[in-house]
């Protein structure tokens, strides 16, 4: 798909687990086994966006590419911003920003994603699934989303909001997976806008859109990918991909 290309934000500085990216399962590290699962969806162009040569270097040498940007944005689509830049391809129309700390995500939710984005002509679109237990309600380290309507397989539904915890089940709430699709048009207008409060004091990017009006679309992803944001994280899921093998 000429059209659309992949950008992985990825960065050193992670404060719950430092270097992150860079940990390995499978003899693979961790951003690697993501730049691998990016480039066998149906975008195929694909590529890691950095601030830091340690990362670079980790890509390239696995035989990747990689786009080398300021190391001090503020979030990763700021980040992916500037990567689309230095790629000068105006042809693009779409951005699909995949998270670095994902190994384990299946590529088909992202693919379903992407044709249903561009069925629909949204401005932007992430992905949810079911949320399993209520005990991730109170969890801040587990985003939720919450929809106008209820997410079903094949349709988008727009997002009410995005929280860190709730106390209780809400209707149409769900839990949100970092994975966003950006017409190119509305890229450009995030990067824009001045950072919100909403979103510095929940330090959610998503609600920059939000709070400026512009819509994002939800799909309904069919598995639960396992993020990596604690060295307990890690090592569970090391234990997964490392038995699967």
């Amino acid at each position: 798909m000429n059209n659309a290309v992949i950008l992985i934000p990825s960065r050193l500085a992670a404060t719950r687990l430092p270097k992150k990216p860079l940990l390995k399962i499978n003899n693979i590290s961790i951003i690697n086994h993501v730049y691998k699962i990016a480039i066998s969806s149906i975008v195929g162009q694909s590529y890691v966006a950095t601030g830091d040569k340690e990362i670079f270097d980790e890509v390239t040498k696995y035989g990747g590419k990689c786009i080398l940007t300021q190391s001090d944005h503020k979030t990763g689509t700021d980040r992916i911003f500037e990567a689309f830049q230095k790629l000068e391809n105006n042809n693009i129309e779409y951005v699909i920003n995949l998270q670095g700390d994902e190994p384990m995500l299946d590529i088909r939710d992202v693919n379903n994603l992407l044709e249903k984005t561009i069925e629909k002509k949204s401005k932007v679109s992430t992905l949810a699934c079911e949320i399993e237990s209520e005990e991730i309600l109170s969890k801040k380290n587990i985003v939720k989303v919450t929809t106008n309507e209820k997410l079903i397989e094949g349709k988008l539904s727009t997002a009410t909001s995005f929280v860190r915890e709730v106390s209780k089940t809400k209707q149409n709430i769900y839990h949100h997976i970092g994975i966003y699709i950006y017409n190119v048009t509305y890229l450009k207008k995030f990067v824009q806008f001045d950072q919100t409060q909403n979103e510095k004091l929940q330090n959610l990017e998503q609600l920059r859109l939000i709070d400026n009006k512009i819509s994002i679309d939800v799909g309904l992803a069919k598995t639960k990918p396992i993020g990596v944001d604690t060295h307990e994280d890690f090592l569970e899921l090391k234990k997964i991909m490392e038995y699967k093998n």
